[in-house]
């Protein structure tokens, strides 16, 4: 039987090429590789550089703040294909009032969050209420984001303010001690 047809033949090769046999619609095969979530966090986390652009002249420290942290990430979960999301909620624990801020950056169906929450003051002097919870809501942002991109504050003013106040720190005292002098 020469020159006789097969029923079913391929055309192209690779990705996205199709296949078609009598009658048969055209199937195509999509390939796509979608890089699981945490991969992609690593690599936000281990490239984010937010420094300290803002300066408190009162009590004369540099920090950073949400915004700051925010626009800095912006362009790299861009980049890997993540959305970031942060959310604010109000809840009252032990009569207090607190922001809970949740800090999420998500790829196709798969997720992370962070948690974060700030004290609301009852008053603050030159504030009125809802500049009090816009002030605990930025807090609680601020330390759900660092969470979530794994942000080192430990040289952060919030974490060693102290207004210049030094603390005399003891000197350790140490002691020669022979072990045959220690009665086991």
């Amino acid at each position: 039987m020469s020159g006789a047809r097969s029923d079913r033949r391929w055309e192209g090769s690779g990705p996205g090429s199709f296949r078609t046999g009598r009658g048969a619609p055209p199937q195509r095969t999509l390939h796509i590789r979608v890089k699981p979530m945490h991969d992609s966090l690593i690599k936000i986390q281990g490239e984010l550089k937010a420094p300290k652009s803002q300066f408190n002249a009162f009590a004369k420290y540099h920090y950073r703040s949400c915004e700051d942290i925010i626009e800095a990430a912006k362009p790299l979960c861009a980049k890997y294909g993540v959305a970031l999301t942060i959310s604010d909620e109000i809840v009252e624990v032990g009569g207090r009032v607190y922001v809970k801020a949740t800090a999420s950056v998500s790829q196709a169906d798969k997720s992370i969050s962070v948690t974060a929450y700030a004290r609301e003051e009852e008053t603050k002097k030159g504030m009125d209420a809802a500049q009090i919870t816009g002030s605990a809501s930025s807090y609680a942002r601020k330390y759900a984001l660092n969470g979530l991109f794994a942000i080192d504050d430990t040289k952060d003013a919030d974490a060693t303010n102290d207004h210049d106040v030094k603390k005399p720190y003891p000197t350790p005292k140490t002691e020669n001690i022979r072990t045959e002098d220690v009665p086991f």
